[in-house]
């Protein structure tokens, strides 16, 4: 019989706190979803927008870059946003094959609702977390992601 694994030992304190930044996105997509539903969109949609919003003419493969997704997928995306009329590809001259990307009026009156909504999550996600607290978390998540390839 194979020795066995104290429950002790078997779960480290390395694995809780790794256990720990694996919860808050889980709940941060969960909170997301709910939230950008009622706007009749995806959570990607939502950041879709809201890159296109920060880099307007932006092209589909700078986005799946942002979105850390296939260009299929972001262009089945952008199909959905397009289909909805919140935005349209137009041409880029001298290049048939890439389209930048653009918010059209209706994104862009949904636009401040929707920071409302995610300013709401923050706070919320933020609340009982003091300034020094919170740049402490936000320096060590940064060293912790530098430590690990893309």
């Amino acid at each position: 019989m194979p020795d066995e694994i104290s429950q002790d030992s078997y779960v480290t304190e390395a694995d809780e706190i790794v256990f720990l930044v694996e919860e808050v996105p889980r709940k941060l997509r969960r909170l997301f979803d709910a939230s950008t539903a009622k706007f009749g969109l995806t959570r990607t949609q939502w950041r879709a927008l809201a890159y296109i919003f920060r880099s307007p003419g932006l092209t589909q493969t700078e986005l799946a870059r942002h979105l850390d997704l296939e260009r299929a997928s972001v262009g089945h995306v952008i199909d959905q946003l397009e289909k909805a009329h919140f935005v349209e590809r137009r041409s880029i001259e001298g290049n048939r094959r890439v389209w930048s990307l653009h918010l059209l009026p209706k994104a862009i009156e949904i636009l401040p609702s929707l920071r409302l909504e995610a300013d709401a999550i923050y706070t919320q996600l933020l609340a009982g977390i003091s300034a020094t607290e919170y740049n402490t978390v936000k320096t060590l998540l940064g060293k912790m992601s530098g430590n690990l390839a893309d």
